[in-house]
């Protein structure tokens, strides 16, 4: 049977090394996929550096339409990134009738909608098992593996850089801003890691998580995002002290009045698996009905983590590129004309409607009443609280000082309850800073 032949747009990190995988695996693929796989075709501007990856294993173009416009090409595999020429390059792949195979999250969480149903139309696929968790087989386990169930919430670390950092400042008690630097040293960190630190890589993929999960379009546009820059060595000193870890979690969960859409730091539990997940490692927890809670981990991003996903979705398309498009597997699992009734019928909830626990530190004067004010305060807003702690005043500000930190972990509660709360709160003149407010999340 004739070869699957594949035009590689991009042969940075993850391309380079999905053709170096590709070289070193191809029998052990081709038995699996029942018939080879090659890339014929290279696209980089860099077209010295991309000869000297392929050799002669494949035509090497700096222009990236004369890959698209090769009718000898069955699939494009886009690895360029960002929502500018990508996306342009990937809807015109699919014009021509290619499938396409990404691992570009951002552009499809954000342009997912357009491009799935251009792809429904052409009767293409495209593939994006690379775009969230590297190397970790979360889409197509949620796609086909817990198909039978449904699935009520996912919970996942799905950016190493961030919880590097945060494993870190635990370990060595550094805070944000001497770890980053070290971070970016290393190479864990980008020169510009805006989208890390911000939560913002990490709500690109919630996003695409939860259209699967719960067979709604693509809305990155309504998720709630929070990063870690304002974290601090103290908070994560106290939540250790009280059994818990700070992650940066994407979460997304049914309920009776929507889905929630969210990235933010959390305490979780310190017995949990997904809270000694450290360094650069990923996971994804999944709790469905059928099957209970599920653990999926492993290296969330490098060159030949993502290359395997990358390879898993060529052979899924080797294997199917015979078939009727009806009787495919629909890129976000449900299929396509359900998307939009499911959307209504289950929309993404605003924060202020988001139940959870909270972790809340308040700097305060260290008077006698200050704590009565406080937890009548919140229980004005109907908050119950779990516990209360007071730190030393010694331990806070050194010897003599006249300041400490309240440490309240409430029950689950409105956000927006809690917002109007933390408002009242803020404004007593015996709260010295702003107050720290972290979601808690137990993850049962």
């Amino acid at each position: 049977m004739k070869p699957i032949q594949v035009g590689l747009l991009g042969i940075g990190t993850v391309g380079s090394g999905t053709f170096a995988v590709l070289q070193r695996n191809q029998q052990e693929i081709a038995r699996r996929a029942g018939r080879g796989i090659e890339i014929a075709m290279v696209a980089d501007l860099n077209v010295e550096r991309a000869r000297a990856i392929v050799g002669d294993k494949a035509q090497v173009v700096s222009d990236a339409r004369a890959v698209i416009a090769n009718p000898d090409i069955d699939v494009v595999v886009e690895l360029i990134g960002g929502y500018g020429i990508a996306k342009a390059l990937v809807l015109e792949a699919i014009a021509a009738g290619k499938h396409v195979v990404t691992a570009n999250k951002a552009l499809l969480a954000v342009h997912g909608t357009e491009i799935f149903q251009a792809a429904h139309e052409k009767g293409v696929v495209v593939a994006f098992e690379a775009a969230v968790a590297g190397g970790i087989p979360i889409i197509k386990a949620l796609r086909e593996g817990l198909t039978a169930n449904q699935i009520q919430w996912v919970a996942g670390i799905i950016n190493g850089t961030t919880n590097f950092i945060l494993s870190e400042m635990r370990d060595k008690g550094l805070d944000f801003d001497v770890v980053l630097k070290e971070a970016q040293r290393l190479g864990y960190a980008e020169a510009d890691p805006t989208f890390d630190i911000e939560g913002v890589d990490a709500a690109h993929k919630a996003t695409l998580l939860s259209a699967i999960a719960f067979g709604i379009p693509v809305q990155f546009d309504k998720a709630y995002v929070e990063g870690i820059t304002k974290l601090t060595s103290t908070d994560i000193k106290y939540a250790e002290q009280l059994g818990y870890r700070i992650k940066l979690l994407g979460i997304t969960k049914r309920t009776d009045k929507g889905v929630e859409l969210r990235v933010h730091p959390s305490l979780v539990p310190a017995r949990r698996l997904i809270a000694n997940v450290e360094g650069a490692m990923n996971a994804v927890v999944v709790n469905s009905d059928a099957v209970g809670t599920t653990l999926y981990y492993g290296k969330g991003a490098g060159s030949e983590p993502t290359a395997s996903a990358v390879i898993a979705d060529l052979v899924d398309i080797a294997r199917q590129i015979d078939a009727d498009p009806a009787h495919r597997v629909p890129p976000l699992a449900f299929q396509s004309n359900t998307l939009a009734e499911a959307g209504n019928e289950l929309p993404v909830l605003p924060m202020a409607e988001v139940v959870t626990s909270y972790y809340l530190r308040i700097r305060v004067a260290d008077e006698a009443g200050v704590l009565a004010q406080i937890t009548s305060l919140i229980a004005g807003a109907n908050i119950s609280i779990d516990a209360v702690l007071q730190r030393e005043a010694d331990e806070v500000g050194g010897e003599g000082s006249n300041q400490t930190d309240l440490i309240i972990l409430t029950h689950d509660t409105r956000e927006g309850d809690m917002n109007a709360a933390l408002a009242q709160i803020q404004g007593l003149p015996s709260v010295l800073a702003p107050i720290t407010r972290i979601r808690k999340e137990e993850l049962n």
